[in-house]
């Protein structure tokens, strides 16, 4: 897998920048942008950013290429997934306590509308 998704000696390296730290600040993105209400675009556009401050960590700290294109579409990658999924996991969430008359939730990352009850107004 070296070569592929990173350049660093060992996987750990990856795994705690790129996974764990650049993760977690994905995941945070994706839940403020959730919770203020924006779409899904803009994520794409703060992952893009993101991208390259995790490649700037890898190179100051880990002595890794900083301009490289084939990995930092791997960040990106891997942000994005981490992004969406804090995105769409706090829109659930949000959409399921702010408007729980009309929605229920399905799973971590979905609702579904509530059926009625059948009586009449």
């Amino acid at each position: 897998m070296q070569g592929i998704l990173y350049e660093e000696p060992t996987v750990w390296l990856f795994l705690l920048v790129s996974v764990v730290m650049g993760g977690w600040l994905a995941w945070m993105a994706g839940r403020a942008i959730a919770k203020t209400w924006r779409p899904a675009w803009q994520l794409v556009v703060y992952m893009l950013v993101l991208g390259l401050f995790v490649r700037f960590i890898h190179f100051a700290l880990f002595e890794a290429t900083l301009l490289t294109l084939h990995y930092y579409i791997v960040d990106v990658i891997v942000l994005m997934a981490f992004g969406f999924a804090g995105w769409r996991y706090n829109l659930a969430r949000q959409m399921t306590t702010q408007y729980r008359w009309l929605y229920e939730r399905t799973g971590p990352f979905s609702w579904k509308a509530r059926e009625s009850t059948g009586k009449p107004a």
